[in-house]
């Protein structure tokens, strides 16, 4: 019997024998003692008597109970924030063993991390404690396994139970919004308003209202050229975009979280407007103008012209040609300079003035753009052109009674040449004998001094025509002849007088018995001498044509003696004449004739008039 009288429910006892067995199992943990009172009796006495003993019996305990917790799956939270060595949870293992080391619970702590274990177990007490600064945005959760086991001697006996863990951390707003989007972003200048230009997206680790982000611009938006979807973060044209006037915008963007505090983060966020072909090349001047020297080899530099393009890339870069047109195939255009350049030897005298209204310059954007100009150039004159005489030879007849100074013939040379190279100045080369000057800016030839036919009646000379050009002159000449006309200037002159003729008193009529001779310088009829008699005579007539005296009658007397005075007049109008003596003898003698005086003096005071006695 024990002390909850029931033993006899554990034990039986072989009444004759008195040995003690197990009659079902003991459980240490149900019954640990067991106090049993035996009675014995002695048959052998009569009456018989009887006895007690009192059995105590210990159950030695066996490890056969594993410690157990009281959950099978646990869910522990905590803020990522807790400073280390913060208690998280006790676990509570029972383990229904009796004695003291079968039921002596140890902790031990399992994780599946690779990394640092996070959290620290006390062995004994099942304390859960931070071992190291708890980030959520690392790790959300954490699966923990932690196990139980008892302290049985042996250790092959030890018994164990596991419970899973997840420790979830809960999140504080410790995290700032981060930009995942390109701090970098390109718009086209001529999107319409309203267009997308960018997302900007940031990401924020944290949870809930921590990790929400909202969008704002904070500086670089003053003209309002953007907008921002505070929600969303998509940014869009708020106004026309003109890359000409600004290429670039430096926008300062914020992304805040909505936790409490907030916690923001900013952005410089560059904007880069791309350029679209609007803007037209612009010339730097409309008219260009430039000279160049005729004669010179192709290639000379004439000018370089310039354009501007607002635009970007391609659609800025220009190229340059020349339009066809007047004389544009005498010049060629570098297409990427704009310097121009001859393509040909240029004449002035040809065509002294280029304008060319066709000077382009087109971009290379697409659709291209283009703009032109104009170009005046003048053709610089070379001296290359000798003065040209209007005819190859000059030929003039003049009266010998010009009076001097008097213009006879102009001549007149021209020049193709420009400037000094083409003013033509005049001379004469050649020996005039000073009948004749030029006027050397005229050509006008003029008499220098009276003129005399019976002296020369022919000039011939040179003329030149000179340009006035101060490096290397040049010049031509031409052949002038003037011919002297007659003038009824010079009296007949007899070739003697007097004439004296003696005459045989038989001579037989019609018998030319004298003759007179005369001449005049003059030409033509001014010079054809015809003779007459100033007195008719009976006895005697003169031949006009050949001045012989003819005799008419016979002589009247062997001592007949005359004098006949005989005109010799030319045909000019009015007639120049002479008078000679003729003196006809019929005695064969000699009639003297002399001068009153032997020797005649006289005084002329200078400057006396022509004609004067």
């Amino acid at each position: 019997k024990d002390d909850d009288d029931d033993g006899c429910a554990h034990f039986e006892i072989d009444s004759l024998t008195g040995d003690l067995f197990l009659s079902r199992e003991l459980d240490y943990e149900t019954a640990s003692h067991f106090l049993l009172q035996v009675m014995i009796r002695d048959y052998t006495d009569n009456p018989a008597q009887n006895s007690t003993v009192f059995l105590s019996i210990d159950v030695e305990d066996q490890n056969d109970h594993a410690p157990c917790f009281p959950d099978d799956f646990l869910v522990i939270g905590i803020e990522e924030n807790v400073p280390v060595g913060t208690l998280l949870y006790t676990f509570n293992a029972k383990d229904a063993d009796g004695s003291f080391l079968n039921s002596k619970i140890q902790y031990s702590l399992e994780t599946k991390s690779t990394g640092e274990n996070l959290f620290l177990l006390h062995p004994s007490h099942g304390t859960l404690s931070t071992a190291f600064p708890l980030d959520r945005e690392v790790s959300g959760s954490v699966i923990l396994t932690v196990s139980a086991a008892d302290q049985a001697v042996n250790l092959s006996d030890r018994r164990r139970d596991s419970l899973a863990v997840k420790v979830v951390l809960l999140d504080t707003n410790d995290n700032s919004p981060s930009f995942t989007s390109s701090p970098h972003s390109c718009v086209m200048e001529d999107v319409e308003v309203g267009s997308l230009v960018h997302h900007i997206t940031a990401k924020d680790p944290d949870e809930g209202r921590n990790g929400q982000v909202s969008y704002h611009i904070l500086s670089g938006n003053e003209n309002k050229a953007f907008l921002l979807d505070k929600s969303t973060g998509l940014l869009s044209t708020a106004q026309p975009l003109d890359r000409e006037s600004q290429q670039q915008y430096s926008l300062t963007v914020m992304a805040l979280d909505d936790g409490s505090p907030a916690l923001s983060t900013t952005q410089l966020l560059t904007v880069s407007v791309l350029d679209v072909n609007d803007e037209t090349p612009v010339f730097l001047k409309q008219l260009y103008e430039a000279t160049v020297h005729e004669n010179q080899d192709p290639g000379v530099f004439v000018t370089k012209v310039e354009a501007v393009d607002r635009d970007a890339g391609l659609n800025s870069l220009l190229r340059y040609e020349i339009l066809p047109g007047n004389g544009y195939e005498k010049f060629k255009m570098n297409s990427e300079s704009g310097v121009l350049v001859t393509a040909a030897s240029l004449d002035r005298e040809t065509q002294e003035v280029f304008s060319i209204k066709g000077k382009s310059c087109h971009d290379l954007g697409s659709p291209s753009r283009s703009s032109t100009a104009q170009l005046h150039l003048i053709v610089l004159d070379d001296n290359d052109h000798s003065p040209l005489f209007a005819k190859t030879q000059y030929q003039i007849s003049v009266r010998e009674d010009l009076e001097e100074g008097s213009a006879i013939l102009d001549l007149s040379a021209s020049d193709k040449d420009d400037g000094l190279n083409g003013e033509v100045f005049y001379s004469l080369i050649d020996d005039t004998f000073g009948a004749f000057a030029i006027n050397s800016v005229t050509g006008a030839i003029i008499t220098a001094k009276a003129l005399d036919q019976e002296t020369k009646a022919q000039y011939t000379f040179r003329a030149v025509a000179s340009d006035c050009s101060s490096h290397l002159p040049r010049s031509s000449t031409v052949s002038v002849v003037v011919h002297v006309g007659d003038v009824n200037d010079n009296n007949p002159i007899f070739l003697q007088n007097p004439v004296m003729a003696f005459v045989p008193p038989e001579t037989p009529v019609n018998q030319a018995v004298a003759a007179v001779r005369a001449e005049d310088e003059d030409l033509g009829s001014n010079g054809a001498v015809v003779f007459s008699l100033v007195t008719a005579e009976a006895a005697f007539r003169v031949d006009a044509q050949t001045g012989d005296i003819i005799l008419q009658q016979p002589l009247a007397s062997k001592l007949f003696s005359t004098q006949l005075l005989v005109t010799a007049s030319d045909q000019g109008s009015p007639p120049q004449t002479a008078t000679a003596v003729v003196i006809i003898f019929t005695e064969e003698q000699e009639e003297e004739i002399s001068f009153s005086h032997s020797l005649y003096e006289a005084s002329v005071p200078e400057n006396s008039a022509a004609g004067g006695h």
